[in-house]
């Protein structure tokens, strides 16, 4: 049974920042494209990041315009974990953040797995 858990989320100012943890378990961790989506309240869910990973090219990453620069993905495929580092949040990154596995990159929210989401606000 595949499971992915999130953590990290909270109440933070405008400017600050977060570190979101996603641990997975239930699944060959290296072999999946890991990914972030948020989905503000009212809006529809969206694609913020996602790494994937394979034994001749490493690791690579993928971003949303909107978080490019303030915002970082990694792995770490030996504690099956993918972190979201999130810096100078701004009020309008405020959303439910989730974590989600699938063997392809994409940023549609068709990823075969998810978490159950963890809440991140930001005040202004």
């Amino acid at each position: 049974q595949v499971q992915l858990v999130e953590s990290g989320g909270g109440l933070v100012q405008a400017g600050g920042s977060l570190r979101l943890s996603c641990a997975a378990s239930g699944l060959t961790f290296r072999s999946y494209v890991m990914g972030w989506f948020r989905q503000p309240r009212g809006k529809e869910r969206e694609f913020v990041a996602a790494t994937s990973w394979s034994g001749w090219s490493g690791v690579n990453t993928y971003y949303a315009d909107s978080v490019k620069g303030r915002f970082t993905i990694s792995r770490d495929n030996n504690k099956n974990t993918v972190y979201l580092q999130m810096n100078n949040l701004k009020p309008e990154d405020t959303a439910v953040y989730y974590c989600a596995a699938d063997r392809r990159v994409g940023v549609r929210d068709t990823y075969e797995y998810w978490g159950q989401g963890t809440q991140v606000t930001v005040s202004s």
